[in-house]
């Protein structure tokens, strides 16, 4: 019966490092579920198929998609309203 307890609580108090040191494949996975719920049998396998095959986003936050913006738009040297109109597609397109 100690072993069981032991081992129960050793579960739960791994749990928590399991779950941070998830993979990218294993957090994509995680998000595709999380915004297919409600869906169930043939439409949840569908949904999930469609969301793991899409190309993943290199930026996902919007910090990551300005702070990458940004730099293309430095790379490019642009400055004005030629990196405004830059700037607002980069931010839509990502």
């Amino acid at each position: 019966m100690k072993t069981l307890s032991l081992l129960a609580c050793l579960l739960l108090l791994g749990s928590p490092l399991v779950a941070s040191a998830a993979t990218p494949q294993q957090q994509r996975m995680a998000d595709c579920s999380a915004r297919n719920k409600g869906k169930t049998g043939e439409d949840y396998k569908a949904a999930q198929k469609a969301c793991l095959s899409a190309p993943a986003t290199a930026a996902t936050t919007p910090q990551e998609r300005m702070k990458t913006c940004n730099a293309d738009a430095a790379s490019k040297k642009l400055a004005g309203d030629a990196r405004k109109t830059f700037m607002s597609s980069c931010l839509k397109a990502h």
